[in-house]
């Protein structure tokens, strides 16, 4: 059953994001939002020598071990970021428990960053995916645009009995669609069909790529319960099984122990960043963690 308008409306979404989430970021990330996106519209410019009030990041430890004393490379950054989310807003992002879907936190997380994005002037857009791009909202700026976005995402039906979610072709016109460098955040569960880590290699080629991997605990565990209906929430395929079975349930956790090690496979052979985002994760958390990770893998650049 869908939740109410009144409950869902657009700027209550936004009110409770900019209170609970954003605020808390605005604190812990000082303002300095951008060490998110480091990789973007930056490009170098020149080396220099060490100065006391320099960034140790920027620190090339080649030119430094070869020179015997410390320098630093600059760059030119571009100041206005067009940023692209596109979405996964297929069946099985609707998984979890009522109110807590791997939906839910998806509306959640583009909400979140557009609103950062936006107010430093920033423009964003989205493209948003069932069986096909069903719906795109043109890449613009401002709060009304983050609202805008917020309604739209909302509003996508929610789909059942489709073929099987197909991300290569997601990737591939988004790949045609986007003509100028983007920030791109690809948000997913990445149940699909296999074939997609090229176009998702060659989108992160023109443009800086992150991925956002939703997952819901519910998917990696099974309960011993007895007897229960499983569905595919892709094609709708219903299955009984009998969760007492104790090979039953290890066969489970083989198989999705087994799909995580070929997905993170995938993702390394893609070299796209990945920030790993479950329903019962805290929001602010996972985004402080992420960019903490990207600090720290540019220090060893």
């Amino acid at each position: 059953m869908n939740t109410p308008v009144s409950a869902t409306a657009p700027e209550s979404i936004l009110l409770r994001l900019d209170w609970n989430v954003i605020r808390r970021l605005d604190g812990l990330l000082q303002g300095d939002y951008r060490s998110l996106f480091y990789g973007f519209g930056v490009d170098f410019a020149d080396l220099r020598e060490y100065q006391p009030e320099d960034d140790i990041r920027y620190i090339d430890w080649n030119v430094t071990a070869r020179m015997d004393t410390p320098y630093v490379r600059q760059y030119h950054e571009d100041r206005e970021i067009t940023a692209w989310f596109l979405l996964d807003m297929s069946p099985s992002v609707d998984f979890g428990m009522k109110d807590n879907e791997k939906r839910t936190m998806l509306i959640d997380f583009v909400t979140v960053l557009a609103r950062l994005l936006t107010r430093h002037g920033n423009r964003v857009g989205a493209m948003m995916f069932g069986s096909r791009i069903q719906h795109t909202v043109p890449a613009r700026g401002g709060k009304v645009q983050v609202l805008r976005m917020i309604n739209d995402m909302l509003k996508q039906p929610r789909l059942s009995n489709t073929p099987r979610t197909n991300l290569k072709s997601f990737f591939e016109g988004a790949l045609y669609s986007m003509k100028r460098r983007s920030l791109v955040f690809v948000i997913s569960d990445f149940l699909s069909e296999p074939g997609w880590e090229r176009p998702l290699s060659m989108l992160s080629q023109k443009h800086e790529v992150i991925a956002i991997r939703l997952s819901d605990p519910r998917e990696m565990h099974l309960p011993d319960v007895g007897m229960v209906m499983m569905e595919d929430a892709e094609t709708g395929e219903q299955l009984f099984v009998d969760t007492h079975d104790a090979k039953f349930r290890r066969r489970f956790v083989e198989a999705v122990e087994k799909r995580e090690q070929e997905l993170q496979s995938a993702f390394k052979r893609t070299g796209v960043d990945v920030l790993s985002l479950s329903t019962q994760d805290d929001l602010v958390k996972s985004i402080i963690r992420f960019a903490k990770q990207r600090q720290l893998a540019r220090t060893k650049l």
